[in-house]
């Protein structure tokens, strides 16, 4: 970023003022020849054995300046400042003291400023003189690791500020060691004092984006009642809205600051899941959560909050723009999630907050573009682009600071934001020190981009996604002095973007090439989008079963949307684990319709029914389904009167159904059988189920034995047919004998026959003449019983046994 060389519309500092910096600067001459003397001597003794030494110099003692009030002060006011100095050197310091001291003349650049943050070391012409007089803390003496506590108190006008601009504050410490019985520097730090005591001619129109944006908590298990009782990963998100967390800290501070609110709907949905009945994974379990009232809290005060804001909606879940474009493009479906998520953002946030949000921003990681990522940014019906001035930079070699919006072609706009401020909190500001010199310097180059220009300008403001909470006590208390001054006034986002550009500013998109290496080894890899789409496929291939889609659509669409989140970056291994186990979980519920595994079945005869079951463990019925049995060997074993046959399924939640198919068998032996399930598009649904029908009672010898049967009930009947021809004609002899006398009808030699004849046939059946007696039935023929009704209670889900009979 190009700054001018001068403040515009600056005046010089009184002669007075001159006068009184140069004498100190002539009195302080011997001082700072002392100075370079003792900074020589330890220098010259280390150098021969190149070890380290003891805190000299300026490093002997470390100055830490702790709060410093007012951060912009004016005319009237006193500047208060605290900290502590601790003696790091094995010497004890004597008649040491703490003053305060301004810079000889304002900075005159941004870039001026980045420079004297970074430098160490007195340098008696650039950190001016003392203010001295009473305005110092005097500290007989202090001892080697002892931190002293201190605070002064100067009244503006005794710091001799001139000219409205940026000024060098430093916090140093004299003193006296038993080597150097003379007063010397021995510790300094520096800061900045923003001086504009009066109100601006023109005001520099500044947008905050306050960010509401955590990682991803929920997860898409639920549990099986109506109300779908949602599973998060763990309680973090309840901490962060606890009194005290994160999120907590960024709506208690943010409600009473002039900001834009950029919130990502995934959050809101989150939250409102807490209010109700919810788990929260324990290891390998679950337990009930129970911050309902923390969430519900939250909520509503987020709700007021935000009334009368501006409020911008990020996509659901906030999804990685630049690992879209860079990785996942080119993966089916990839985009066209992107869309949904955009899609269902406003309604989420409405249906919530009750403000109707701006979803026309994408807010891609770190504000870092290219072509492609601007490209898939709008893809989704975005118009603007939130970038930043560390990758869209200036190349025409402004002075001054830009407005943000910038037309970049094809109807979008990239609003840039301005890199130095936006990463001013960046660090870690849980130490008081950190946090007094980033409110210092950011309020130093705010002040700063005002005075380059006359030219009012929009200037937007894009912080870290998830700042901590000491991150966001440091912005609040920079927007607080800020929202106060003189020099600066709000704006929304909707209103920078749409301010008029300014035509010197730069328009060109950095290439891929340009993009940050650090950035894109954080990126969320194509296998991530390769799964994401797999994951997908087989949700398409379980919901069209479902009589109730919605109880399973709704919270895994939401999860894998989860799944291209922005906060995944720096997290590859939790991204990957996340991942699994969404698919896990969809596999698992897939899982519970399936197949019944069957042992080999005996076929006893040429046709039977073989049952298939079907088992549904779901909590909601099933429909849309085929079941599909196959035989392997067709010519051996038909299904119905082909290879197979397939027959519709509709379970209800919880139970079972067994299904029949006619078979007819042609010849013996074993034949393996396939059942598989198909969805109503024709997709295998779940794993096939093989087992083997034997054929055993269909062989040449069974078809001997029943003919030689047959062949004997003919022999019989004809052997009675004899018989009674044979009595009848006896009978028949008989009677024409009747007028003979017994010795006329009985031949010489025989005897009279009185017993009526008995012949025993080949059956086994006894025959007399007398009677015409039957042979006794053969045993019953197989019968073939129907099918019993289809079962539709829950069956036992155990393998059958092994010589499985079938229904006949």
């Amino acid at each position: 970023m190009a700054e001018a060389a001068d403040f515009q519309g600056t005046t010089p500092s009184p002669a007075r003022r001159w006068l009184v910096r140069t004498g100190a600067l002539i009195a302080g001459a011997p001082l700072l020849a002392g100075l370079l003397q003792f900074s020589a001597a330890p220098q010259a003794q280390a150098a021969p054995t190149a070890a380290p030494t003891n805190a000299t110099g300026t490093n002997t003692v470390s100055v830490s300046l702790d709060s410093l009030s007012p951060s912009a002060p004016t005319d009237g006011d006193t500047v208060t400042v605290s900290g502590t100095v601790t003696n790091r050197g094995k010497q004890a310091i004597t008649d040491a003291h703490v003053g305060l001291r301004v810079g000889s003349a304002p900075l005159t650049t941004r870039s001026s400023i980045d420079s004297a943050a970074k430098r160490n070391g007195f340098d008696p012409f650039v950190d001016g003189a003392e203010v001295g007089g009473k305005y110092v803390e005097t500290f007989s003496k202090l001892v080697s690791g002892v931190a002293q506590p201190f605070t002064i108190s100067v009244p503006v006008n005794k710091l001799d500020l001139g000219a409205d601009g940026v000024y060098q504050l430093a916090v140093s410490l004299s003193g006296q060691t038993s080597t150097a019985r003379y007063d010397q520097i021995l510790g300094i730090q520096r800061t900045f004092l923003p001086w504009h005591p009066d109100e601006a001619d023109t005001r520099t129109k500044t947008t905050y984006l306050w960010p509401l944006i955590s990682s991803s908590h929920l997860t898409a298990e639920t549990g099986p009642g109506e109300r779908q009782t949602p599973t998060f990963l763990d309680d973090e998100l309840a901490k962060e809205i606890s009194a005290g967390g994160r999120l907590e800290q960024m709506l208690a501070l943010g409600k009473d600051l002039d900001v834009t609110w950029v919130i990502d709907p995934d959050l809101l949905a989150s939250v409102v899941a807490m209010t109700e009945s919810y788990s929260v994974r324990s290891g390998s379990t679950t337990v009930p959560g129970r911050s309902q009232a923390v969430a519900k809290a939250w909520l509503a005060e987020l709700e007021t909050a935000v009334q009368g804001k501006e409020v911008v909606a990020l996509p659901f879940a906030d999804p990685d723009l630049a690992s879209l474009a860079q990785n996942g493009k080119g993966v089916t479906g990839s985009l066209s999630r992107l869309k949904d998520a955009t899609d269902v953002a406003a309604d989420t946030v409405e249906s919530i907050l009750h403000v109707q949000p701006n979803t026309e921003f994408a807010w891609p990681a770190n504000g870092a573009v290219d072509p492609s990522i601007i490209k898939v940014a709008t893809s989704a019906g975005a118009d603007k682009v939130i970038a930043r001035s560390d990758s869209l930079q200036e190349n025409r070699g402004l002075s001054y600071t830009p407005t943000a919006a910038r037309p970049i072609g094809g109807g979008t706009t990239a609003v840039v934001a301005d890199a130095q401020l936006s990463t001013a909190f960046q660090r870690d500001m849980t130490k008081a020190e950190s946090s007094t010199l980033a409110v210092q310097r950011f309020l130093a180059q705010s002040l700063m981009t005002n005075l380059q220009t006359d030219k009012q300008r929009s200037i937007v403001i894009a912080p870290q996604r998830m700042p901590s909470a000491s991150q966001a006590r440091t912005m609040a208390q920079a927007l607080t002095t800020l929202q106060g001054g003189t020099w600066s006034q709000f704006q929304d986002l909707s209103a920078a973007a749409e301010a008029k550009p300014d035509p010197n500013a730069s328009t060109r998109i950095p290439s891929a090439s340009a993009y940050p290496r650090s950035l894109r080894k954080q990126a969320l890899p194509k296998s991530a989008f390769q799964q994401i789409h797999s994951t997908q496929s087989d949700l398409d291939r379980f919901k069209v079963i479902l009589n109730r889609q919605s109880r399973v659509v709704t919270p895994f669409g939401r999860t894998m949307d989860r799944e291209m989140s922005t906060s995944w970056r720096g997290h590859a291994a939790d991204a990957r684990a996340y991942r699994d186990g969404v698919q896990s979980y969809l596999d698992t519920l897939t899982s519970q319709v399936r197949l019944i595994e069957k042992s080999e079945t005996k076929l006893s005869g040429r046709s039977a029914t073989i049952p298939v079951t079907v088992q549904n463990n779901l909590v909601q019925g099933v429909d849309n389904l085929t079941l599909r049995l196959t035989s392997q060997l067709p010519k051996r074993l038909k299904i119905g009167d082909d290879d197979y046959y397939e027959q519709s399924i509709d379970i209800s939640g919880g139970h079972s159904e067994s299904v029949k198919f006619t078979t007819n068998a042609e010849a013996n032996g074993k034949v393996d059988v396939v059942a598989q399930l198909y969805t109503k598009d024709g997709q295998k649904y779940g794993a096939p189920v093989v087992f083997t029908v034997s054929v055993t009672e269909i062989t040449p010898t069974v078809m001997l034995v029943i003919a030689g049967g047959v062949l004997l009930l003919v022999l019989a009947g004809f052997r009675m047919y004899t018989q009674r021809k044979r009595a009848a004609a006896r009978q028949a002899a008989e009677g024409a004998s009747q007028d003979k006398s017994p010795a006329e009808r009985t031949s010489p030699g025989e005897e009279a026959n009185t017993e009526p004849a008995a012949v025993v046939h080949t059956d086994g059946v006894v025959h007399t003449d007398e009677g015409d007696s039957s042979a006794e039935p053969m045993a019953d023929a197989p019968e073939h019983p129907g099918d019993p009704a289809t079962d539709t209670a829950s069956e036992n889900t155990d393998r059958s046994g092994t010589g499985e009979r079938v229904d006949r």
